[in-house]
């Protein structure tokens, strides 16, 4: 992704700084050995970076007389190579705006908002998610039911309950009641005022579970027996797997 227009303005090192913008800083970050100009780190003014060398402020050296910045450097590379004027790759995106926002490096925050990834994570299903009643306690809801039903299992099962509008909730209240299943573990998600439907709500419920740590999938709940087996309109069975 190319982005256009200015990036901002360039700072200039502290005049009481001994060194100079073309001054080589050797940087220990997490553990991740990065070299650069003193001027790269100076070049947004109102950055942690140029806090920390400008300076104002006096950071931490290791054991090699290299500047420590103690978080983990993996993604760094691409904080600098924008800062040299390189935009980061998208498939990146997410971690690389993690690094903007600890660093304070606001055209790169803005860089990645603008993105397709973080825009439609941002904007588009977080806007979704903002809209549908409890939607976070819910999840939560569901990882401690899951969790109490992992004694000495690979696998645990929850039942949710998906409802669009109010028609629907009334529909589900008694597809509930027909269940054998304790009903207060039955967790409910909606109704919503949101285009969005319920195969988007699910695959939401699906990527904040992972994003978790655990492993889950989820399939409709089947009612009936033998050939008269159906999937349940508004009943889903989500399966976490633990080993």
């Amino acid at each position: 992704m190319s982005s256009t227009g200015s990036r901002g303005t360039s700072v200039k090192p502290n005049m009481g700084s001994p060194q100079s913008a073309s001054s080589v800083i050797n940087l220990n970050v997490g553990g991740h050995i990065y070299s650069t100009a003193l001027g790269t780190l100076l070049k947004y003014p109102r950055s942690k970076l140029a806090e920390m060398f400008s300076g104002l402020s006096r950071p931490k050296v290791d054991s090699e007389g290299r500047y420590f910045i103690d978080r983990d450097g993996t993604h760094f590379k691409h904080v600098l190579d924008f800062l040299r004027g390189q935009d980061p790759p998208p498939s990146l995106a997410q971690v690389v705006y993690q690094e903007a926002l600890f660093y304070g490096i606001e055209p790169l925050v803005k860089l990645l908002e603008d993105s397709p990834k973080i825009f439609g994570e941002m904007v588009g299903r977080r806007q979704f998610l903002a809209r549908v009643p409890n939607y976070q306690e819910n999840i939560e809801v569901m990882v401690r039911v899951a969790r109490a039903e992992a004694v000495a299992s690979r696998q645990s099962t929850v039942t949710v309950c998906v409802v669009r509008n109010e028609e629907d909730a009334a529909k589900c209240h008694e597809a509930v009641n027909g269940l054998d299943t304790d009903k207060e573990s039955v967790v409910r998600f909606g109704p919503w005022k949101a285009s969005p439907s319920i195969s988007d709500l699910l695959y939401c419920i699906k990527l904040d579970i992972e994003s978790k740590g655990y492993s889950a999938s989820y399939r409709p709940h089947e009612i009936g027996k033998g050939f008269l087996v159906r999937p349940c309109e508004f009943l889903y069975k989500f399966t976490f797997t633990w080993w």
